[in-house]
């Protein structure tokens, strides 16, 4: 090859180019474990059914998007799914289903063949010649990937400063492992091979034969097959879209993945070609589901039909009457699935207290500095963009923080030491007897987990009166908290303060873009303590009573305590009293309710010690079992046991003129749930595709992300743990539930100005159900803005 071989293109080669910008968009974004956040799997197949998906999934990865038939009748057999379930799934049901109830029953009680994906290159070559090319490609991609992907573990960055392209192109000429192993001149052809990524695809596109109508699914296929690494990418193209930018990093690692295939076919032409040429009419076809993907996604809608009706029946009792008189308390938290849990047991415990439910951030979309340190912390969805900056470093704090940041500096220099080539062996030696004294304090279950800043934050972008008091009016008005004040208001985040877990990110605030939400509840306490905030609140209808303070809190999910911050605003001492004692009561009922469901618990004592026991591989569940959001006022679930199964957002549709609030829901939290949702859900049915894998093998690679054992592929996704408690799954793999009261002409209006809501909502990626005025369900959207009564 020669370097400009290809420095101009044809149309064909301007198609594939194209082709595969829409494959990077069919593979879900992975953020880093510092911030990771659950993300939708199926992010790319939203305009699919799921019967399509899994016909997909089966052509380029070998999964399905179901669970195997067996597990659906169990839970016919069961009486978790009944007739009912059945019959209504196959009502709805596409083309070549099966006609009854007794088909699909049969269909349930009979084993389905495992899918197969169609071969790569790589595998033809793999069983011509004996030697495993996929693992071979996979460990050497990525040793690349690990060091150039770095986020500050390595010692030293691979190629710093170069696109990922030109950077593995620089590490694969040089590399002999390919060559060892029977790939003779592959070095060579790479370090000849055009310089740019698009000329270099081009090229190797045409040695395959593949054309734009095969190329749909094949790079699918080998973009998926990366891993974690074509997804970190997808996250690199993800935020520079969000900035208004672009980044070429995924067609890189796409034409990284298919110069390899190149290499096989031109090594093992002879004995694959005629293979290959079969290969590339499979995926040049489009795709079908067959009866069986078809009959799974009908049973899969039988199995959330009926996860329906049993939410239904908790949604028609009679819900606990709310305190009429002002109350003595009142509590804004996440609407996290955990939340829900705390929720119960704390207004169980008093009933003249009030909770909220709302997005932990809090409306507040900031870009934070946490203490003695330079990393800007995007706490807020990661579909939105940051609009303020704050931090917890004031002038007052600036020698403190200094001295911070030396102490710090000074323990990385020491951990440099500790892992270079030329001490770490002598280190070991000379001081490992030093290290006795913590690995017993930590195997005794003493080591302690970094909490949140002691500092207060405050905001430091400059915002005028005016555009402090629009903040604080509407954000109380998507919260529905603008009368009726209590003496103490709590705006409570949450967080999980976990030791020895790499995926701590994960069992954080989702809304705070995987940081836990103390910042943000500490920043709009804050502003609403403001009196000219509050004296123009006043002016827009909203009365603050003089003697109402708001504190900013943390709910730590896995030992279910409560923080309250006072950040210098004198709090009512009566009412604190009153809160503290409530919140400690509920926290016990919340973990003796947990420790129900976790393996080993015993009792709700032994909950809180989990979070510092660096062998357990579950300190909490986190979201599992999600599998309903319910948007309403808090009237119509108070005292109705939803097991922590639900998302609830705080919403009276009558106070929300021109349904902006209403618009915001269905935007924002919603999508976020559902990717939490997804996510779950993935991790269950295609574990080895979506999930992270076994937490025991797993090793933190470039800070960023873990692999099992030594190398490979980056796993993303959520750990085996995290959704099986060693015996069962933890977690029904259910797509969610949106249960919305409001005007359904409104709802409808929504989803016709987004579409990409719509479609989540079409393709039953999840489900939508309207209540009435009792917040009982009253009709299910159908299809292409149609509802169906129930």
């Amino acid at each position: 090859m020669k370097a400009d071989t290809y420095a101009g293109y044809s149309g064909p080669h301007l198609e594939l180019i194209a082709v595969s910008e829409g494959a990077a968009r069919a593979i879900p974004p992975l953020w880093p474990l510092s911030s990771s956040v659950a993300v939708n799997p199926y992010l790319g197949q939203s305009e699919m059914p799921l019967g399509e998906v899994s016909a997909l999934l089966a052509r380029v990865a070998g999964t399905r998007s179901t669970m195997a038939p067996e597990w659906y009748a169990a839970k016919i057999a069961d009486g978790t799914i009944t007739d009912a379930d059945l019959t209504a799934a196959l009502a709805i049901a596409p083309k070549g289903a099966p006609t009854t109830i007794a088909a699909l029953k049969e269909a349930a009680q009979t084993p389905a063949p495992a899918p197969r994906a169609l071969p790569t290159v790589a595998e033809l070559a793999a069983k011509a010649s004996g030697t495993d090319w996929p693992a071979l490609i996979e460990e050497r991609i990525g040793a690349w990937a690990a060091g150039y992907f770095d986020q500050g573990q390595a010692l030293w960055q691979v190629t710093a400063g170069r696109g990922a392209y030109a950077s593995w192109q620089i590490f694969a000429s040089r590399d002999l492992t390919p060559e060892i192993a029977g790939l003779t001149g592959f070095a060579g052809d790479i370090a000849r091979a055009p310089e740019g990524a698009r000329g270099a695809l081009s090229y190797a596109c045409d040695v395959l034969g593949l054309g734009a109508d095969a190329a749909q699914t094949y790079f699918h296929q080998l973009l998926l097959g990366l891993g974690g690494w074509s997804q970190l990418a997808r996250q690199r193209l993800w935020q520079a879209e969000l900035a208004g930018e672009t980044t070429p990093i995924t067609t890189d690692m796409l034409t990284i993945r298919i110069l390899w295939e190149q290499a096989l076919l031109t090594r093992y032409a002879d004995d694959i070609a005629e293979d290959w040429a079969e290969i590339r009419a499979a995926h040049a076809a489009p795709v079908a589901p067959g009866e069986a993907e078809i009959t799974l996604a009908v049973l899969q809608e039988a199995a959330e039909r009926a996860e329906q009706r049993a939410l239904a029946q908790r949604l028609t009792k009679e819900s606990e009457q709310p305190h009429d008189a002002r109350p003595s308390l009142q509590a804004a938290f996440c609407i996290d699935v955990r939340s829900e849990v705390f929720r119960r047991a704390l207004e169980g415990v008093d009933p003249s207290i009030q909770t909220l439910g709302f997005a932990g951030f809090f409306g507040l979309t900031t870009s934070h500095r946490a203490f003695a340190s330079d990393v800007e912390e995007a706490r807020l969805p990661v579909l939105l963009t940051h609009g303020l900056t704050s931090s917890a470093t004031g002038p007052k704090e600036a020698e403190a923080d200094l001295a911070a940041r030396l102490s710090a500096r000074a323990a990385r220099a020491w951990g440099r030491f500790k892992l270079a080539a030329v001490s770490s062996f002598a280190f070991v030696e000379a001081t490992g007897p030093v290290y006795v004294g913590k690995l017993m304090r930590d195997a005794l279950g003493r080591p302690h987990a970094q909490g949140p800043d002691a500092q207060t934050p405050r905001l430091t972008t400059e915002l005028a009166p005016k555009d402090q008091i629009d903040a604080a009016e509407k954000i109380l008005r998507a919260m529905s908290l603008t009368r009726n004040f209590a003496p103490l208001v709590l705006i409570a985040g949450h967080g999980a303060s976990v030791v020895n877990n790499p995926h701590v990110s994960a069992l954080q605030c989702g809304a705070c873009g995987g940081y836990s939400g103390e910042v943000n509840a500490r920043l709009l306490a804050g502003l609403l303590n403001q009196d000219t905030v509050r004296a123009g609140l006043s002016e827009r209808g909203i009365d603050v009573p003089e003697d109402t303070v708001f504190a900013g809190a943390l709910h730590d999910t896995t030992t279910d305590e409560v923080t309250i911050f006072a950040d210098g605003a004198p709090l009512p001492a009566s009412a604190l009293r009153r809160a503290e004692d409530a919140l400690k009561t509920a926290g016990t009922l919340a973990r003796t309710e947990r420790a129900l469901r976790l393996p080993r618990a015993g009792s709700g004592d032994t909950v809180a010690t989990r979070s510092r026991d660096w062998s357990e591989t579950r300190p909490e569940w986190a979201l599992a079992g999600c599998s309903a959001f319910i948007a309403a006022p808090r009237a119509r679930t108070r005292g109705k046991d939803l097991a922590g199964r639900a998302f609830l957002h705080d919403y009276d549709w009558q106070a929300d003129d021109g349904f902006g609030v209403l618009e915001l829901i269905l935007t924002a939290p919603v999508v976020v749930a559902s990717w939490i949702s997804l996510q779950y859900y993935g991790s269950v049915t295609a574990p080895h595709v979506f999930g992270a894998g076994n937490k025991l093998l797993h090793n933190v690679t470039g800070g960023l992300g873990v692999v099992e054992g030594n190398g490979g592929a980056l796993r993303a996704g959520l750990p085996w743990q995290s959704v099986h408690d060693g015996t069962a799954l933890a977690h029904d793999p259910l797509r969610l539930t949106v249960c919305i009261e409001a005007p359904q002409e409104a709802i409808f209006d929504i989803l016709q100005r987004h579409a990409g809501v719509r479609a989540l909502c079409d393709n039953r990626w999840l489900h939508l159900i309207a209540l009435d005025g009792s917040g009982r369900p009253a009709a299910r959207y159908a299809k292409g803005l149609t509802w169906e009564a129930i």
